[in-house]
């Protein structure tokens, strides 16, 4: 572990808490150092302090440290969502990225639209109406994928093949003031 000293007569937060003697070669103690508790305790409450150790063993040295940290944010996600873990999290920052490229789409055409109406002068009040309800009318969006679930993200953004309904194409209408539904 970088930055790692030698201990002094402390035991780490893994013995602390499993409430035994420190030995100087304590597979835990690089990693849970005597300060940091509730981190082993989270982790030992999700995966167990034998399965951790086995772990870690396991584990080639050099990267032992990004295993802890894996394991002490995925026990985390766990405690908070005991049914999706960090994967509940993972599927909402997907759902997010969709929403706003989305809503990235929309601007990025409006944009165009607005600058190729500025380069085309309208002389006429009717032709300044036009051009405002050809702007308030339709955008032409990529579809807005529905979610079913987190393993099916690729097939349902691509092909959209649980619907019933015939996918939607890039060069489909939709109306620009409708609101968007966010999934929540």
């Amino acid at each position: 572990m970088k930055g790692y000293e030698p201990r002094s007569s402390s035991s780490c937060a893994a013995c602390k808490f499993l409430k035994r003697r420190c030995i100087p070669n304590c597979i835990f103690a690089p990693y849970f150092r005597s300060d940091e508790c509730k981190k082993f305790a989270k982790v030992h409450k999700v995966f167990g302090a034998s399965n951790v150790s086995k772990i870690l063993i396991e584990v080639p040295e050099e990267q032992r440290e990004d295993t802890v940290n894996s394991l002490a944010y995925e026990a985390e996600a766990r405690l908070r969502d005991p049914i999706y873990g960090c994967i509940g999290a993972i599927a909402l920052l997907q759902r997010k990225m969709v929403e706003l490229q989305h809503d990235l789409a929309i601007a990025k055409d409006r944009l165009a639209r607005y600058a190729a109406a500025a380069t085309t002068p309208s002389t006429t009040t009717t032709t300044a109406t036009t051009t405002t309800n050809t702007f308030n009318s339709h955008v032409s969006l990529p579809p807005f994928p529905e979610f079913f679930s987190c393993t099916d993200f690729n097939d349902n953004f691509f092909h959209n093949s649980s619907s019933q309904s015939p996918p939607l194409t890039r060069h489909e209408m939709v109306d620009d003031f409708i609101p968007i539904p966010y999934i929540l």
